[in-house]
């Protein structure tokens, strides 16, 4: 695979662009800012709310817990939610960006990555001087574990496959989804497709202290007087006794499963370049996608080195 136009050529957005929220799962609230940034510099964080504003690469190697999102951090600092900005950002091919963060966590905004897309295009995009970084599969590769698997496979594009089976669920009992990625599918047929839980799931997030961004009032009542709000309801798809919890339904009939390849690309993103390969995934989540990254990282590795 070579590089013989702009398409593969890096790229950072043309200016910069601020978005405000709250975290879900820390409910914190913050601003972040996305900045161009010059060529090989990278995806980079920034946490501008602490002392000498330390900063963390959108790397698999700063990737710290997989708790139903991807945290980025070191030893002192933690980025949680970053997969929804991370996927919008690949999708778009923006290689370089410094993105500052007054806080703990990325605003969850709609649950989904449609605020990061419109961030993007408002932003504009443009080509840097430098080639970007390929991922080209010379030979299959998978990473399984129980009833996850992960398989890639050589292609001359970058497409997702993704079965999504809660066998318990009978609405998410057998959801499938494949598609190219690029600027346009991502946006019309994934950026809107929002983060989901079963009932039971956010009573045991609320139990642990999760879900702080999204506990405000009493539009729908747990057990032991706790609220699932009509936040909740904007941010995530909320399925109890196989019915929707959502006025307004879902945007797609596989809307869950479109969800997990939007979370996948942000996962993957953190290889650090245009994947050119075909990611067959089943029921695998974020520990399940960055094993897997890590595996490819691996292969690539050891490859250049021969």
């Amino acid at each position: 695979m070579t590089c013989d136009s702009s398409i593969c050529k890096q790229k950072t957005i043309e200016r910069e662009i601020s978005i405000s929220g709250v975290g879900l799962f820390t409910g914190s609230k913050v601003s972040l800012t996305l900045k161009p940034a010059k060529e090989n510099e990278g995806i980079v964080f920034q946490r501008v709310d602490l002392p000498n504003k330390p900063k963390i690469p959108a790397k698999l190697s700063f990737v710290k817990e997989t708790p139903r999102c991807t945290i980025l951090g070191d030893d002192k600092i933690s980025i949680w939610t970053v997969e929804h900005l991370l996927s919008a950002l690949s999708a778009y091919e923006i290689d370089n960006a410094l993105i500052e963060i007054s806080g703990p966590e990325v605003p969850i905004s709609d649950g989904c990555s449609r605020s990061f897309v419109e961030m993007i295009e408002q932003s504009g995009i443009v080509d840097l001087n430098a080639e970007k970084k390929l991922i080209v599969l010379s030979r299959p590769i998978y990473w399984s574990q129980k009833e996850v698997h992960i398989v890639a496979l050589p292609a001359s594009d970058f497409r997702i496959s993704y079965l999504l089976h809660y066998p318990k669920t009978e609405i998410l009992k057998s959801q499938y989804y494949t598609t190219v990625v690029d600027p346009y599918v991502y946006k019309e047929e994934l950026s809107t497709c929002r983060t989901f839980s079963v009932y039971e799931e956010i009573e045991q997030l609320l139990e642990k202290g999760f879900f702080k961004g999204g506990v405000l009032n009493n539009d729908v009542i747990l057990k032991d007087n706790k609220s699932l709000n009509s936040d909740v309801l904007r941010v995530a798809v909320i399925i109890k006794d196989n019915k929707i919890l959502n006025p307004d339904g879902i945007r797609f009939p596989e809307e869950m499963a479109r969800h997990k390849i939007l979370d996948l690309i942000g996962d993957l993103s953190l290889l650090g370049g245009k994947i050119f390969g075909h990611i067959i995934a089943i029921r695998s989540g974020h520990f399940s996608n960055i094993s897997f990254a890590k595996k490819v990282l691996k292969l690539l590795e050891m490859e250049e080195s021969r």
